[in-house]
């Protein structure tokens, strides 16, 4: 049996990695350091466009590829490598795919297009204060309006939300929870910028008496609880596919570096404890691939995954701090010289180490399964 990627799956890599890696350079990044600039190539976003990446999971009447969550994880994965500044996993995934699987055909022959074209930009409002579960809303509330709702309440880090179009944002109500595309013009909103380590526009969205209409409703009661299931796993997922491009460039990187830098005449690679380290890091970064394609692969075929998809979290977030680590040690110095492009990456394997719950609020959630007999107990 055949476990590598299939030829269209390999072609959409390396699409993605051929425009990327032509388009993102170190020059290129340093302009949006501390802020000097908006973190959002919008030139390469429409090149991304063009080629028909944003449409990569999108149904085809519609305007998209057709293909699956696999290939856009895919994208993701080399989103991740080279950093881009680009909001593919808040637009394609967590927004999009919801639209496309819960969404009304009005909803989605109103709104696909636009994403697909890259005409309109969506993003999701998916973490509160003390709150990194987007299953369980807490600080926004809905309140029946005839057929509309009005939502109130505050949402945290929501990324590319002022240049977006409409946010997908879940609210509780009587009946649990109901689930909006928010329009980001609508009266009441309020976005407040924050400032973050990797310089993502991220902004604090405070919501006071929203009217939302009912041709934005997305999902309400039990079906609103399956779509921010789904926003959720398929969410983290497409982060451990950022962090495994992010991991496996800085491990390269550093591979690279230590095979150029000389000692005593020969290059530092040739040191045992170097050789040693580099190569828990190779291990490391295809351990974290193997754990992170067995997630996407059965979220891609519509099993559950949530087992899956919580070991390649936890994976994620430790592969990216001992690859961090690791990797700023063998530079030295130059590891840690903003003129030198490994600080980027660092600041991302962090980024994304924590973004929907740390390693150990992860492992602890598997454990508390594996306890209830809910994971490999049957």
């Amino acid at each position: 049996m055949d476990f590598g990627l299939s030829e269209q799956q390999r072609d959409v890599q390396n699409l993605a990695r051929e425009i990327l890696g032509e388009q993102v350079t170190a020059e290129k990044l340093a302009k949006y350091d501390s802020y000097a600039a908006e973190r959002f190539d919008r030139e390469l976003w429409q090149q991304v466009a063009q080629a028909g990446l944003l449409g990569v999971a999108i149904e085809e009447q519609y305007g998209g590829m057709g293909f699956g969550f696999f290939e856009a994880a895919l994208i993701a994965e080399e989103v991740g490598r080279n950093i881009a500044p680009l909001p593919f996993i808040s637009h394609c995934i967590s927004a999009a795919m919801p639209v496309q699987q819960f969404g009304s055909a009005e909803q989605k022959q109103r709104l696909l297009p636009g994403v697909v074209s890259g005409e309109q930009l969506l993003t999701a409002a998916l973490m509160e204060a003390n709150n990194e579960d987007p299953t369980q809303p807490r600080l926004c509330s809905a309140q029946a309006d005839g057929e509309a709702v009005l939502v109130s309440g505050e949402k945290l880090c929501v990324p590319f939300a002022e240049q977006a179009d409409y946010l997908l944002l879940a609210a509780t109500d009587g009946d649990g929870a109901v689930v909006v595309m928010l329009p980001r013009k609508a009266e009441g909103v309020v976005l407040e910028a924050m400032e973050v380590t990797t310089y993502e526009p991220q902004y604090r969205l405070t919501l006071s008496n929203v009217r939302v209409g009912a041709e934005n409703i997305l999902a309400r009661g039990e079906q609103a609880q399956q779509l921010l299931a789904s926003v959720a796993e398929h969410t983290m997922a497409a982060l451990c596919a950022h962090q495994l491009g992010a991991s496996d460039k800085a491990m390269r990187m550093t591979a690279s570096y230590t095979a150029e830098r000389q000692q005593f005449g020969v290059p530092i690679a040739t040191f045992q404890a170097v050789g040693h380290r580099a190569a828990n890091c190779f291990i490391d970064v295809e351990c974290l691939r193997l754990n992170c394609y067995q997630a996407i692969s059965r979220l891609d075929d519509g099993v559950d995954a949530s087992v899956e998809v919580a070991i390649a979290k936890v994976w994620a977030g430790d592969v990216g701090h001992r690859v961090s680590y690791a990797a700023q040690h063998l530079h030295g110095g130059t590891g840690i010289d903003r003129d030198y492009p490994l600080w980027r990456y660092c600041t991302w394997l962090r980024h994304n180490e924590m973004m929907l719950g740390s390693s150990a609020r992860n492992l602890a959630a598997l454990g508390s399964k594996i306890a209830a007999g809910e994971a490999f107990c049957a």
